[in-house]
């Protein structure tokens, strides 16, 4: 009988986190956006973890949690605003075990238990369906802007509902 896979656990992130996030953030660009963005592209949004204290502490200023297994963590997403979903990497060796969906959930619940009514994200090409299987709904195509290179991007969105089952609108 096959041995079953250890349960991701979540909890807050804490500033000793850091060098650990930034290495997650730059293995799941280099690894997993290959089919989409370019390497040129790549290195510059995986640049934003060059300057670790300004990474961090742009992690420490919104909600961010964190996704571990076995008491390592293996990926992270953060909040920002109590509406947006700022981030959201998965390491490549933990993609596809649920992490990255545990953390959406959690952070849905998070934004709909503090008064969120809409949860929006500007999702990577290679995150749309992702987050379009959660039924969060594309409005948007972006292109932005990071270190000389052009990365597109989605905005989506999905309603959140935060009353109870039965409980009138």
């Amino acid at each position: 009988m096959g041995q079953s896979l250890p349960k991701p656990a979540l909890r807050p992130f804490l500033p000793a986190d850091t060098p650990l996030l930034a290495a997650i953030f730059v293995a799941a660009i280099q690894e997993l956006t290959g089919d989409d963005y370019g390497e040129a592209q790549q290195e510059a949004w995986a640049a934003a973890a060059e300057d670790e204290a300004a990474f961090g502490k742009k992690l420490a200023g919104e909600l961010t949690l964190i996704a571990t297994l076995q008491n390592s963590p293996v990926g992270f997403a953060s909040l920002k605003g109590g509406n947006h979903i700022e981030m959201l990497y998965v390491h490549p060796s933990a993609a596809g075990q649920g992490v990255g969906a545990m953390l959406i959930d959690a952070l849905e619940k998070l934004a709909g238990g503090r008064g969120a009514k809409v949860l929006s994200v500007d999702a990577s090409d290679n995150a749309t369906e992702f987050f379009r299987k959660r039924g969060y709904v594309a409005n948007q195509r972006n292109s932005v802007q990071r270190h000389g290179e052009w990365l597109a991007n989605t905005t989506m969105q999905k309603a959140l509902t935060t009353a109870a089952p039965g409980a009138a609108p």
